[in-house]
């Protein structure tokens, strides 16, 4: 049970985190291996300053660290469980999701 604000307030930064598609995107993308800012908008087909600005956000939330890396920085998550985690919460979602359309199917004599 989350009683302490602490414990809210992590959970509601997570959820800014979550609450935007491209930082949701930035966030899988990272979950599989570091990577270059340059790199991750041309993979994600978004601007650098874009991107920019939505890792400074994850940034403030901690869920991503800059490592510099000669004069260059490179991205990654700041702990691997937040992979995990990610993996696990698209999972459960996903699961939900399936659910529910099979529900609303069986209601209507679809399946």
């Amino acid at each position: 049970m989350l009683t302490l604000a602490s414990d809210v307030e992590v959970l509601a930064r997570f959820g800014r985190a979550l609450a935007d598609p491209i930082r949701c995107r930035v966030l899988l993308a990272l979950r599989k291996a570091p990577a270059y800012p340059a790199d991750l908008a041309d993979a994600l087909s978004v601007s650098r300053t874009r991107l920019s600005n939505h890792l400074a956000s994850l940034r403030d939330c901690g869920l991503v660290v800059a490592v510099p890396d000669g004069r260059r920085v490179r991205y990654e998550l700041a702990d691997e469980r937040f992979g995990h985690a990610l993996d696990d919460l698209r999972t459960a979602v996903v699961a939900v999701e399936t659910d529910r359309t099979c529900a609303d199917a069986d209601e209507k004599g679809c399946c």
